[in-house]
């Protein structure tokens, strides 16, 4: 209660000090949208597919969990049995759920 206490105070404290202190000025221009110094022509939303999405989160979660194996396999020599077993289950997790996403067609480009 003491932590969320505090990060609530610090936060309350640091937008009250910007809000106290901070230069006060308005210009159309801030409110217009930028993009690479260009001026967006028409409508500036683009819509993408959720797949694109899906894929790339779906790649850094199988990227992330592999690299988990990265400290396992520099000290596997002076492990036990144990530990041999433990990536075992590891990995067969990580390949129930890359034959899901595969089942589910989340790795194709429709």
């Amino acid at each position: 209660m003491v932590a969320v206490l505090t990060g609530v105070a610090l936060v309350v404290l640091g937008l009250t000090t910007a809000a106290l202190i901070g230069p006060r000025s308005y210009a159309p221009q801030k409110g217009e949208p930028y993009e690479c110094g260009i001026p967006t022509r028409g409508d500036s939303m683009v819509q993408f597919k959720v797949g694109y999405y899906l894929f790339a989160i779906l790649f850094l979660m199988f990227d992330v969990e592999t690299v988990f194996l990265f400290p396992w396999a520099v000290i596997a020599k002076g492990m036990g049995v144990e530990s041999i077993l433990a990536v075992c289950v590891f990995l067969f997790v990580l390949i129930l759920g890359l034959a899901y996403a595969w089942r589910k067609g989340a790795l194709q480009w429709k």
